[in-house]
């Protein structure tokens, strides 16, 4: 992977975990760097569900919103497990 690979799935990592992160109802205690984390988790999984199922060309819409679902989940649950490890 070239760098200008790793600054365009930094880039896409964050538009897709702030995305997730707006989804999710509530306070999510999570830093920016871990909502990035997620976001290019998310980015890189729902280009291979997608991808798998379809061939298609250009933007997709259903990609994005693959992405966007899978990022909200992954927000969630980075989330959950932050907020039960400071309630012990």
């Amino acid at each position: 992977m070239t760098i200008t690979g790793i600054i365009w799935a930094i880039i896409i990592g964050l538009v897709i975990g702030a995305l997730g992160r707006l989804v999710v109802p509530g306070k999510q205690n999570i830093p920016i760097w871990l909502t990035i984390v997620v976001g290019i988790v998310a980015a890189l999984i729902g280009t291979a569900i997608v991808g798998s199922l379809s061939d298609t060309k250009g933007f997709d819409w259903i990609e994005l919103l693959v992405q966007v679902v899978l990022a909200a989940v992954g927000v969630a649950l980075v989330s959950g497990m932050r907020s039960n490890r400071s309630i012990r």
